[in-house]
């Protein structure tokens, strides 16, 4: 022991150097007292997990073990997004089996992860390593890679996992297990299911020609499939296809746009979807027809679908908030306000909190508050200071504040200011309507500010071309009852009647209405998303049914001598 370094006797000792640091005497109390202070910095646990190596001291099997968690510790992305893609496949055999929707919808949920690691090469990657060059599905396979570029890649590679693990178990079980690993065929879903991937992969690539193409060929290949699993996945193949066209030279409104040619196939999907009660592609056709109009700014012909067509009730959630949104422009751009406020309220509560939806939010607020403002309603400031609308709605605050005060020259400055970002947001023709709103606040507000003011004052401070035309206005105006005042055409002025109590009119009980109403419509709706069980109540009946036989028998046996209390265990208390 003395012979010995101090260097590896605490690794070999543990805490048996702390007892002979106590008995060293003369020169080596130092040295002993050095050693000390190395027996509290290295730690117990790596003295007693394992024998160490003569060059431990320099700390080479601790950096060994952490390169080799390292090590471990990565995955190639590649083979990771090929496995999340696969992962798919059993939702879809799922869905196919039990003939429940809801599997195909995870799937679909899952491509907005997958979409972020997309390549052309993982995708062809994951249809060679699922597809076999004798597949009844091998013709979609390759349509599938020439669409992406990658026609060379051979079908039917195996996976390097795959290879690592079942390489062993073929040799001892034999040519069984592969020859029937070949046989299982692939589902149409799965071949779909990589369709949408591909048009996701082209519209991210920006290849809209190449898009559209290869979209009319799927849909010409669901048509002929004609599965009744395959409706949740194409309505999403519908709206890709839709997105195409509309990326396509000429670029809407114009009456050459694609747009227009892919109506009479939309109409004809909604037929199909109609009539075959395909909820999942109804609401989504419907709802891509709408905008195909708004496009080219036929509101008429969006207003006969609206008409000739029912929206499902059991749409999904965000397909509704769509139609909702849509339907909210067409009634704003009728003069419909107050149908178009309802509109646009409820897309804009049905609207996803998540902040992939944070666009649409944005979107069906700017419209829902220049429908207030035509309203002749000013919105609420707490709209504007929410942390993902405050620039955004930015100019639309500036617009509000002008009609709020009533100020037709910062109205008109804010409109040529801004022009560019309202014709963006599709908004410029119906803040345009806004001007005579402006010039009927101001009105109001010195309706209220004076008692009697004169017409000559009232075009000075609107900005009037003369006062022919503030007569005409404030005479409009108290036509409308925007205002409560007589006016005096001989003299040339306007006189204001006195305001009253506004509880004592209809107006907050109309309110109250409103808003109970509105809670009545949220529970209606919240009771109709709810899942039941199928056929759960007639389960009910029948085991009530049962059980009341096996009452019957008993008492019967009760009264024929056969059975007494005792034998029942004392818990039977008659019919």
């Amino acid at each position: 022991m003395p012979g010995k370094t101090p260097d590896k006797e605490p690794v070999e000792n543990g805490g048996y150097r702390g007892g002979n640091a106590k008995t060293t005497k003369g020169k080596k109390a130092a040295k002993d007292g050095e050693d000390e202070k190395m027996t509290v910095v290295v730690p117990p646990s790596k003295k007693q997990s394992s024998a160490p190596p003569p060059n431990d001291a320099d700390g080479d099997v601790a950096m060994d073990v952490d390169e080799a968690d390292d090590g471990e510790a990565k995955v190639d992305p590649v083979v990771q997004t090929v496995n999340d893609i696969k992962s798919n496949f059993a939702l879809l055999d799922r869905a196919v089996a039990l003939f429940d929707a809801r599997f195909s919808l995870r799937a679909l949920r899952s491509i907005s992860s997958i979409r972020k690691r997309l390549t052309p090469d993982i995708l062809a990657r994951a249809i060679s390593e699922t597809y076999s060059v004798s597949s009844l599905s091998a013709s979609a396979a390759k349509q599938v890679l020439a669409a992406i570029g990658r026609s060379d890649v051979s079908l039917g590679r195996q996976s390097s996992s795959e290879m690592d693990v079942d390489s062993e178990p073929t040799k001892t079980s034999g040519k069984n297990g592969s020859a029937k690993k070949e046989s299982k065929e692939i589902i149409p879903e799965v071949d779909v299911f990589f369709g949408i991937l591909t048009q996701v992969l082209l519209h991210d690539t920006k290849q809209w020609q190449q898009g559209a193409e290869y979209s009319q060929a799927l849909i010409e290949r669901i048509q002929s499939l004609n599965r009744r699993t395959l409706d949740s996945l194409s309505a999403k193949v519908y709206f890709y296809y839709s997105l195409f066209a509309e990326q396509l030279a000429p670029l809407p409104p114009s009456p050459q746009s694609p747009v227009v040619s892919i109506r009479p196939t939309l109409l004809a999907a909604l037929r199909t979807a109609v009539l075959r009660k395909d909820v999942d592609t109804q609401a989504s056709v419907i709802v891509l027809l709408l905008r195909n109009y708004l496009l080219t700014s036929h509101i008429s012909q969006a207003d006969l679908l609206v008409s000739h067509t029912q929206f499902p009730d059991n749409a999904a959630n965000n397909q509704v908030a769509r139609y909702l949104y849509y339907l909210g422009r067409v009634r704003a751009v009728q003069l419909r306000y107050t149908e178009a406020h309802e509109h646009l309220v409820a897309a804009t509560r049905k609207a996803p909190s998540s902040a992939c939806a944070l666009g649409f939010s944005q979107t069906a607020t700017k419209l829902l508050l220049v429908v207030e403002l035509l309203m002749g309603d000013i919105p609420d400031r707490a709209t504007f200071r929410a942390p993902n609308m405050e620039v955004a709605l930015h100019p639309y605050f500036l617009l509000v504040q002008a009609v709020r005060v009533g100020n037709l020259e910062d109205f008109e400055s804010i409109i040529s200011e801004h022009a560019e970002t309202f014709r963006r947001d599709s908004t410029y023709t119906l803040i345009l309507r806004l001007r005579q709103n402006v010039i009927k606040t101001g009105i109001r507000m010195m309706s209220l500010s004076y008692s009697r003011i004169s017409l000559r004052d009232i075009c000075i401070r609107l900005h009037l071309g003369s006062e022919e035309s503030a007569e005409y206005i404030v005479a409009k105006a108290i036509r409308d009852g925007v205002i409560e005042a007589t006016l005096d055409r001989e003299k040339g002025f306007m006189k204001s009647k006195e305001v009253g109590d506004v509880y004592a009119t209809r107006e907050p009980g109309e309110a109250f209405h409103e808003r109970i109403r509105a809670c009545l419509a949220l529970h209606d709706e919240s009771v109709k998303a709810m899942r039941f069980p199928m056929n759960q109540h007639r389960l009910e009946l029948k085991n009530a049914q049962e059980a009341r036989e096996r009452e019957r028998e008993m008492a019967k046996e009760i009264q024929e001598g056969d059975l007494d209390e005792d034998d029942l265990g004392g818990d039977f208390e008659g019919m």
